[in-house]
């Protein structure tokens, strides 16, 4: 199955922001391009934007002159539905309800021809839903792009229940021909990115219901150790609360109130206060000139001369080169463990869903993207740690040139239990034949900047170190949140299997 051709039309109907940005995408790959709204005066205004946008291109080198000239003169409003009568594919990008997109969708099926294709832009309606009443559901799909569409590469191609495999290729051949980073997904509450993100919210969310952390220094420890490009709390100030928990609402809804998307009650209570975000002067941070927020940071402490590595330490052994390098003599053991003996008797654990309060004398340490990389550590401890011992703790750390944030004795701390939840999001979803790990690890890349996919960060770890942790979370925290997947249990097993044979 081939692209739809450069020389047929395509079609946007809608000419809000993301309308107008999936014009311009077809338009600059070479598509005759029409956007319709129901007020004309929008459609006009939606085409002189895109216009504007392509000189302004060519202005800065960005675009050949004769090419942006030619480019303008291809798009144009359309004044009826009637005029869309020639598009070879119709994208529809138009308000987020189902009654209003099926009366559409009804009305452009009597007017385009059989062979072309009609797609929505929904990024949390139901695609198998909208086209329910069409008279040829096969030649609808979904084609969801991402805010800013002409810059961001991800589009996500949704297959519903009754799309054509046909005319899906031939959508997704479109799209790449485009330049865009398309990924498959079957038509599933979220699609891939609005499903799979959530624990990256709701775990950070979760630690400070907890009293784990402040939102400064959660934020802090996913960015400067766990390598995610924003925190949840910044992340959701700019998407806004209201929108963000609208997403997290849906896709639990839609899950039937699965604990694995239960929303956040304390993002609840900032959407009802009206503090949402970025765009009301206040969110879970204030907004002004003299507004700050500082994650919580220990102060200097001595490191330990000498430290004892028991057993393997896994996802943190470079931490034992990273030890020697600064100068704290390292003596190695394989029995026991695994976990860093403190000279004052004390042990440094990685974290694994356990608690410090369980323990005689233990601080725990947050994963970490890379650690020679990271910038920042979270430690936690009990009130049963000594002094002695999270001093050593921290000192070790600072030896390395941490930063050292210091939280509470919450299981999982804080990239654990959110990289942990991911993976497990991403095992039950490819099980469930939502998408590839491929395509899932794509989507989380490109269309939410994550340092790593989830099941990247799964190869990176080791085959039982996601279900291991969710196992022990969930003996503290029942309820099924955390309980892991048998997609996850099955990872784990398949790769023992091959092991052994090898």
């Amino acid at each position: 199955m081939t692209a739809i051709e450069r020389s047929r039309t395509v079609a946007v109907v809608g000419a809000g922001t993301m309308g107008q940005g999936i014009a311009q995408v077809a338009l600059l790959a070479g598509h005759r391009v029409l956007i319709y709204d129901i007020d004309a005066a929008l459609a006009a205004d939606g085409v002189g934007i895109v216009q504007d946008r392509v000189e302004r291109m060519a202005a800065k080198g960005r675009l050949d002159r004769a090419e942006a000239e030619e480019a303008i003169g291809r798009i144009a409003p359309a004044r009826a539905l009637a005029d869309l009568a020639g598009a070879a594919l119709v994208i529809e990008a138009v308000v987020e309800n189902v009654q209003i997109k099926q009366t559409l969708f009804a009305a452009l099926e009597e007017v385009v021809e059989p062979d072309a294709l009609l797609a929505t832009n929904t990024s949390s309606l139901s695609v198998t839903e909208l086209a329910a009443g069409l008279a040829h559901p096969g030649r609808f799909l979904g084609l969801h792009f991402f805010n800013p569409a002409p810059l961001l590469p991800l589009v996500e191609v949704v297959s519903g229940s009754a799309s054509d495999p046909a005319a899906v290729e031939r959508a997704y051949r479109t799209v790449l021909g485009w330049g865009k980073t398309p990924v498959r997904c079957a038509d599933t509450p979220g699609f891939i990115v609005n499903r799979i993100a959530r624990p990256f919210y709701a775990e950070a969310f979760a630690v400070y219901e907890e009293q784990g952390a402040d939102p400064a220094t959660i934020d802090a420890v996913l960015r400067e150790s766990g390598g995610f490009k924003m925190g949840p709390f910044a992340l959701t100030d700019l998407i806004g609360q209201d929108v963000n928990e609208a997403v997290t609402r849906s896709v639990w809804e839609s899950f039937f109130r699965s604990p694995k998307f239960t929303p956040s009650l304390a993002q609840r209570r900032l959407v009802q206060s009206g503090r949402l975000g970025r765009k009301s002067g206040h969110g879970w941070f204030p907004y002004g000139p003299d507004a700050a927020a500082e994650p919580h940071t220990a102060g200097p402490e001595e490191a330990p001369a000498k430290v004892t590595v028991v057993g393997d330490l896994g996802p943190a052994a470079a931490l034992a080169d990273l030890l020697e390098e600064a100068g704290i003599a390292v003596t190695a053991t394989e029995h026991g463990g695994p976990y860093i003996q403190l000279p004052g008797e004390g042990q440094l654990v990685l974290a694994d869903g356990k608690t410090s309060v369980e323990f005689a004398d233990v601080v725990y340490f947050d994963l970490a993207l890379d650690y020679r990389g990271a910038s920042r550590i979270a430690l936690s401890a009990s009130e049963d740690t000594s002094e002695r011992t999270l001093s050593e703790a921290i000192g070790l750390f600072q030896k390395l040139g941490k930063q050292v944030s210091v939280i509470g004795d919450v299981p999982g701390m804080i990239v654990a239990r959110t990289v942990a939840m991911l993976i497990d999001l991403t095992a039950d979803a490819v099980a469930r034949g939502v998408a590839s790990a491929e395509d899932i690890d794509t989507a989380m890349r490109l269309g939410v900047n994550y340092p790593l996919g989830p099941s990247e960060w799964h190869d990176r770890l080791g085959r039982d170190w996601a279900y291991d942790l969710l196992h022990h979370l969930d003996e503290r925290c029942p309820g099924g949140r955390y309980a892991p997947s048998l997609a996850l249990f099955k990872l784990g097993y398949a790769a023992g299997d091959e092991e052994d044979a090898r």
